[in-house]
């Protein structure tokens, strides 16, 4: 499932490169309809054109939609780069000192020593 996935999406990224294939293509299909039906000479006796005339106006209305197409993606891309920015005023706050001190210092001899650990009352455990 997901291999056909992957060339579904494949193949739909490549289809706008191959636009101008694809007209020719339904052209070369249809030539024989076209020159009997739409093309500019179809009444002369010796028709040199056999559609082309419709061949080369289908390829210009595609390019020219490809070209409009292209105008209107710029545009977009100008309007998403657009960003309005907030700016906070932050200030700075001077930290509090505290006046009592956390720690013994260390400019005095140790009052005294204590040799045993802390045990938890074993009636607990």
């Amino acid at each position: 499932m997901k291999r056909l996935l992957i060339l579904f999406l494949s193949c739909m990224l490549l289809v706008p490169s191959f636009g101008s294939f694809f007209v020719y293509t339904s052209f070369k299909l249809n030539q024989e309809e076209i020159s009997k039906t739409i093309c500019v000479q179809r009444k002369m006796v010796f028709n040199s054109c056999n559609g082309r005339c419709e061949l080369q106006k289908s390829l210009k209305k595609y390019t020219d939609n490809e070209k409009r197409m292209e105008n209107n993606l710029k545009e977009k891309l100008e309007v998403v780069y657009i960003q309005n920015t907030i700016f906070n005023n932050y200030q700075l706050i001077a930290p509090i000192e505290s006046g009592t001190n956390l720690f013994a210092p260390f400019e005095e001899k140790p009052i005294s020593v204590s040799n045993s650990t802390f045990h938890p009352p074993s009636y607990l455990i």
